[in-house]
């Protein structure tokens, strides 16, 4: 019986090594995203698109898109496809929620309704695409949820720079998408010590 555990024990620890040395050979995509005729490089999602022959899990973490002091936020949310979004009220007053299309397709046109503070909302995005966030009450709000079909995502904070991590090794597209500019794709081959892509949006 001894000798039997100390078997286990072995191949337990055999297994966490491989495990860690799987996992280790990820890397993180980091750059910095340029633009032209746009006044600000921030919110500028960046992801990986689709892998051929891989699919994905949905996540099980749920993001919270708030509305607070009359604006979405984050202004921009990206979410891999299949991940279920919280819309949370912040605000003293009803918020309505709704969006006409998702990247121009009206049929996937959906009204959350309108709820006071403190209350959430959830809806599930299965569909890739760009969901255009409105407020029937307060026009002035809008925000954006960015489906994509892979885990492997970021958003550009106020100086340009993204970071995804924890991207395995392979050569994959990158791909950007932005309120004011084009998309903008480009190839990237991620090693074990990660790659470092430049992109560039135009208006």
């Amino acid at each position: 019986m001894r000798s039997f555990r100390v078997v286990l024990n072995v191949l337990a620890l055999i297994g966490a090594v491989l495990l860690a040395a799987g996992t280790s050979t990820a890397g993180d995509i980091k750059g910095k995203v340029s633009v032209q005729g746009i006044k600000s490089a921030q919110n500028i999602a960046v992801y990986i698109d689709a892998i051929p022959d891989k699919k994905f899990e949905a996540p099980t973490t749920k993001p919270v898109m708030d509305q607070t002091k009359m604006t979405f936020a984050p202004h921009v949310m990206v979410v891999q496809a299949g991940t279920t979004v919280e819309f949370l009220n912040s605000d003293p007053v009803g918020h309505n929620v709704y969006w006409p299309s998702i990247s121009g397709n009206k049929k996937l046109a959906h009204n959350l309704g309108t709820w006071p503070k403190g209350e959430k909302k959830a809806f599930q995005f299965n569909d890739v695409g760009v969901a255009s966030l409105l407020c029937n009450v307060h026009p002035e709000m809008n925000g954006y949820v960015v489906v994509v079909p892979t885990p492997y995502f970021a958003v550009t904070d106020t100086n340009g720079n993204y970071e995804i991590k924890n991207v395995p090794p392979g050569k994959y597209t990158l791909k950007t998408w932005s309120e004011e500019g084009k998309v903008t794709t480009q190839a990237v081959e991620v090693t074990a010590g990660g790659a470092t892509a430049d992109l560039s949006v135009k208006k």
